[in-house]
């Protein structure tokens, strides 16, 4: 494990704080790294939930390190089996990932919050993508923004280095919670102690089918469904957790889930 990375567990959370001063900028070393972490998150049957933050106040990411790219690091480099921070491309990631933002996220550090679960951001947090003025384009916002905004806002946010707060980016739907600094863990926190409280199987095959359907007619979801369903959702399906949940609807009590 590099300096650069601190990872903490707390039961079934995975806490990883990136620490890379000044800017906590990502190479394609430690890129490959943080892929390596949510490998192993994802295959470890007692981690459920992930965070991830920054060290600091000042900065969440400032995104690729633009010093690497002079030394003469590739644009379309490996940067490891879920891409970019680890996170974004990594598939049968049927686990929920919390980006809790303490400071600017620029470039890719603001690009892969859109590959995030839930993005909780401090107050005075800020959101930048300045590609356009270094003469490269952004890749994972290009491909993300224009489906999560309008195409006009997304294009006013790729195209104008404009800065944007986290009460504009909560607006508009991209955050799901603005705090003060000082609260930010405690809310990604009791944000992941609120999913740990739900069915592991049930979440994971929300995830699955929302990464498997974000291209995919309704009525070919429903044909999917019926005919192959995907394996987490077949799992959630034929599981005991699934006759347990409503063996405790109706018994008022709190479900008590074996993941199976």
């Amino acid at each position: 494990m590099s300096n650069y990375l601190e990872l903490e567990r707390h039961g079934a959370v995975l806490e990883i704080t990136l620490n890379r001063p000044k800017a906590n900028t990502i190479d394609i070393p430690l890129s490959q790294e943080l892929s390596r972490v949510f490998a192993e998150f994802r295959d470890d049957p007692e981690l459920r939930v992930a965070i991830m933050t920054g060290a600091g106040d000042r900065f969440y990411s400032a995104g690729w390190d633009l010093n690497a790219v002079a030394d003469g690091e590739e644009y379309i480099g490996e940067f490891g089996e879920g891409g970019f921070a680890g996170f974004p491309e990594l598939r049968s990631l049927n686990k929920p990932v919390i980006c809790a933002v303490n400071g600017m996220a620029v470039g890719a550090g603001f690009e892969m919050l859109t590959r995030a679960d839930f993005v909780v951001a401090a107050e005075h947090a800020e959101f930048l993508l300045p590609e356009v003025g270094i003469g490269i384009a952004p890749d994972i916002g290009t491909f993300m923004l224009p489906k999560l905004l309008t195409r006009q806002r997304a294009m006013e946010v790729l195209m104008t280095r404009r800065r944007y707060s986290s009460q504009q980016m909560a607006s508009w739907g991209l955050v799901n919670q603005v705090v003060p600094r000082s609260e930010l863990m405690t809310a990604a926190r009791a944000l992941a102690e609120r999913l740990l409280a739900s069915a592991p199987l049930s979440l994971a095959a929300i995830k699955e089918t929302v990464n498997e359907t974000e291209t995919t007619t309704f009525s070919d979801c429903y044909q999917r469904l019926r005919g192959n369903p995907w394996p987490a959702f077949k799992a959630m399906l034929e599981s005991d957790d699934a006759v347990e949940g409503a063996r405790a609807f109706g018994e008022r009590r709190p479900p008590r889930w074996t993941h199976k």
